[in-house]
């Protein structure tokens, strides 16, 4: 018998139990289906959290003053300035201690209300330097960023995230306006383009450029010195913080290097900061980190859809098994005719592998869509990879094949004579 006639008979066989295969056809759909969706969606995550810290800089370092708990005796947090964090000695001793490091950054954040004309928002003032755009991989829209000079003459020049100057400025050009930030005022020189990544696993660095108002370090320490204060409910708090960010970039982006300098850092923190009051984030190995949690998602999203198509199969089988035996007695009429066994095995084979092609067909597509409609209806980022297509397709058509062995096998075993005798 042809390839072509064991398709025809086998379509025709199903298609006179249009409902009860479509039934069958409907888990081989889902379990296709489920798998390429959740691989889709677990593959955007994965890389979305990889590009967000590819962002931060594969050769960076990050520290970052963390506050530490504070006091519940209220009295005392009013009259006490709270001193924590890195310290300008802590930037020193870093360049001058430490090997394989090219520079280091600092940056210092005091949060203000910036304002123009009737417009008023909330957002920080980062004191930086001329070096800040480079590390933290900031690109200009227009305008200019901060130079060594600006700071050598303490200018009072900003530079203005998309988000903040979008606020502020509307359709009006914001570079040679005027600004207020908190008492001061300062002139805009530079515009970023949007950077739109958030503040999610990186421990609030890098993802705040888009809401910023640049200016220079030496500017901030002029006008601001080393004291922050704090208004909340009508109670004042007063921290001391010299620098909130440093950022280290290594002579190399190999992960070697990195590792070294990470090293290096870390014992140096130990030494100079024991009450923990400083972090330090690698990107490097949150990206390695982040691989091996789409390693593990992907495995577990597999299995998943894995099962899904085992449901599936079994299915097929149950199916199959209750078809032979409606058709024993079709069975004994084509073996008394001369039908050998591997021709009844190839029959009802064609139709389980049928079920399983046509359940996996339409299940890619299906797979294909719901990722579409999630990145669509919930701006979530998704990735369709050729190898979850493949992987799919080629589990459904296994399933097809291993699960329809045995109901094949059953009825290619039946005795001609007493399936004639069959009713």
């Amino acid at each position: 018998m042809t390839g072509r006639r064991l398709v025809s008979l086998a379509w025709k066989s199903l298609w006179m139990h249009r409902l009860r295969s479509l039934l069958t056809l409907s888990g081989i759909i889902l379990g296709v289906g489920s798998v390429v969706a959740m691989l889709a969606i677990g593959e955007g995550a994965s890389r979305e959290a990889e590009e967000r810290f590819r962002k931060l800089g594969t050769s960076n370092l990050l520290l970052a003053s963390v506050k530490p708990p504070q006091s519940d005796e209220a009295g005392e947090s009013r009259s006490r300035i709270l001193r924590y964090g890195l310290l300008r000695k802590d930037l020193e001793g870093i360049l001058e201690t430490i090997p394989e490091i090219r520079r280091a950054v600092p940056r210092r954040d005091i949060p203000v209300r910036a304002r123009f004309g009737e417009r008023e928002v909330a957002t920080k003032v980062m004191g930086t330097t001329a070096a800040y755009a480079d590390v933290a991989n900031l690109r200009l829209v227009s305008g200019r960023f901060l130079t060594p000079s600006d700071g050598h003459a303490r200018m009072a020049v900003c530079v203005l995230g998309d988000a903040i100057a979008r606020k502020l400025f509307l359709s009006v050009d914001p570079v040679g306006q005027e600004l207020r930030a908190g008492k001061h005022y300062y002139r805009v020189i530079g515009l970023l383009a949007e950077r739109g990544e958030g503040t999610g696993g990186t421990g609030g660095m890098g993802g705040e450029s888009d809401n910023a108002v640049f200016i220079p370090l030496e500017t901030m320490r002029e006008r601001h010195g080393d004291r922050i204060r704090h208004v909340t409910s009508g109670s004042r708090s007063y921290e001391n913080v010299q620098l909130h960010r440093i950022t280290v970039e290594a002579t190399e982006s190999s992960e070697e290097v990195v590792s070294r300098v990470g090293a290096a850092l870390r014992s140096f923190v130990s030494v100079r900061h024991p009450d923990g009051d400083v972090r330090i984030t690698v990107p490097q190995e949150l990206i390695r980190q982040a691989k091996e949690s789409k390693r593990i998602l992907s495995i577990g999203l597999a299995c998943s859809g894995a099962i899904s198509l085992l449901v599936g199969g079994i299915g097929i089988m149950n199916i199959m098994l209750a078809t032979v035996v409606e058709r024993t007695r079709e069975i004994g009429i084509r073996r008394a005719l001369g039908a050998r066994r591997s021709n009844i095995v190839s029959q009802f084979l064609a139709e389980t592998i049928l079920l399983s092609v046509t359940g996996g067909l339409i299940g890619l597509g299906l797979g294909v869509l719901v990722p579409m409609l999630v990145t669509w209806l919930a701006g979530m980022a998704t990735v369709i990879t050729p190898f979850s297509l493949i992987l799919a397709f080629s589990i459904s058509g296994l399933v097809g094949i291993v699960f329809g062995l045995y109901p094949a096998a059953r009825a290619a075993d039946l005795d001609p004579v007493e399936a004639l005798r069959r009713e």
